[in-house]
């Protein structure tokens, strides 16, 4: 029998107190800077302990810290998963407009190709009512207002050293109480980063490559503590929706190709093994029609230089596109990091399912090169019960799929 292993891809549901800490923070006039908090960081330590116990206990081997180390603020309207980032960079500024994208949307980089803004994804075109009216889809969109975001208004350079630190330190402690060798923290990726606006270096090759040798810091700091980083990087799938008109196939590998090789210029130096990427299609309850498929960006996402590759695999919308992998050879010093429960849904999905699933990979790549995962977050996405009733169906799961293994 071969062992399946199961973990998460991040974001777990955060716990009343540490919501509560994370309230009462306060940070420098600037905006961005965290005020030192004695109690803030001991309901952070308390909530990483008790995430982890609770992974274990459930069966999820490698676990993460549900990233709740991540600054969790009302100055930036969107996800901690992204946002956490500009607590942690100098040469920021944040203005009063909605500044999501990287490039003002009359100017074009320099593959002809322009980000719009986050309310004009093509989904949304096509579904305007349904976004309109549908709390659900519009989790990630901001009650009322613009968004908020920085601009990169001087040189991009790392100052997170203490808070990844704090990550590092509250995680590693809590992995050895339980006994667990091995776990995940989260990080961003250069290209994500770059989708705040440039008003700095005026070139977009010169703004990746800053973000790639700031964010380089960070991801050094995990693996230099042994722990495995894994990159999140949203924008390589989601930033196709994001162009309008819709680019051809060819134009948009382009674009993205630099996305990919700032993150391997920012991965360069640390050891392969422990290193992990996250590709998805953006997490929003939305119909997500408009989705680049997978098999436009397997090969691409192949060439980032790490060794897991975690993507979205249970999803209504791609579920299907396990399929990929009869016509794709999955390099044998590599590893697949499927979804097979699902942010999408409050559904808790059968054990026998997740089960079926992980199968379908395991019987095109091997067992032993499959780890069964979740989509996407489900911190935040779903109630915190079906959070966890998820993962319980997802380790019983794993456990069936290992005895036909």
């Amino acid at each position: 029998m071969t062992e399946i292993l199961t973990t998460t891809a991040g974001s777990l549901p955060r716990t009343p107190e540490l919501l509560a800490a994370n309230a009462a923070r306060r940070f420098d006039a600037d905006g961005l800077t965290p005020l030192p908090s004695a109690e803030f960081d001991a309901a952070l330590a308390a909530a990483v302990d008790s995430v982890v116990t609770r992974q274990q206990e459930i069966g999820i081997t490698l676990p993460g810290d549900g990233e709740y180390g991540k600054a969790m603020t009302t100055t930036f309207n969107y996800g901690a998963w992204w946002s956490y980032i500009f607590h942690r960079t100098a040469g920021l500024e944040i203005v009063e407009e909605d500044t999501f994208v990287s490039q003002p949307p009359t100017a074009e980089n320099a593959d002809g190709l322009t980000l719009t803004s986050f309310g004009n994804r093509r989904d949304r075109q096509r579904f305007p009512d349904v976004y309109a009216s549908d709390a659900e889809v519009n989790k990630a969109t901001p009650k009322e207002g613009a968004l908020t975001f920085p601009v990169a208004s001087g040189e991009l350079a790392y100052t997170g050293h203490e808070q990844i630190a704090s990550d590092v330190s509250n995680f590693s402690r809590a992995l050895k109480a339980q006994g667990i060798e091995r776990g995940f923290l989260t990080s961003l990726s250069p290209g994500s980063g770059a989708r705040i606006q440039d008003r700095h270096y005026g070139s977009e090759d010169a703004f990746l490559e800053a973000w790639a040798g700031a964010l380089h810091e960070e991801y050094k700091a995990i693996t230099d503590a042994g722990l495995i980083v894994q990159v999140d990087d949203p924008s390589i799938a989601e930033n196709f929706d994001q162009i309008d008109p819709e680019p051809s196939i060819e134009d948009y590998l382009r674009f993205t190709g630099k996305r990919v090789e700032a993150l391997n210029h920012a991965l360069e130096g640390l050891p392969t093994e422990q290193l992990r990427f996250h590709l998805c299609w953006g997490s929003w309850h939305g119909p997500h029609t408009t989705d680049i498929e997978f098999k436009h960006l397997v090969k691409l996402m192949l060439d980032i230089d790490v060794t897991y590759y975690s993507f979205e695999g249970a999803n209504a919308r791609h579920e299907h596109e396990y399929v990929v992998w009869d016509d794709v050879t999955l390099p044998e010093d590599k590893i697949i990091v499927p979804g097979v429960v699902t942010h999408s849904t409050n559904v808790v999905e059968h054990p026998e399912l997740v089960a079926q699933r992980i199968q379908r990979y395991a019987k095109r790549v091997g067992p032993e090169r499959v780890i069964a995962s979740t989509d996407c977050g489900l911190g935040g996405r779903i109630h915190p019960d079906i959070a966890w009733a998820k993962l319980e169906s997802l380790a019983e799961g794993a456990r069936i799929a290992s005895q036909r293994a």
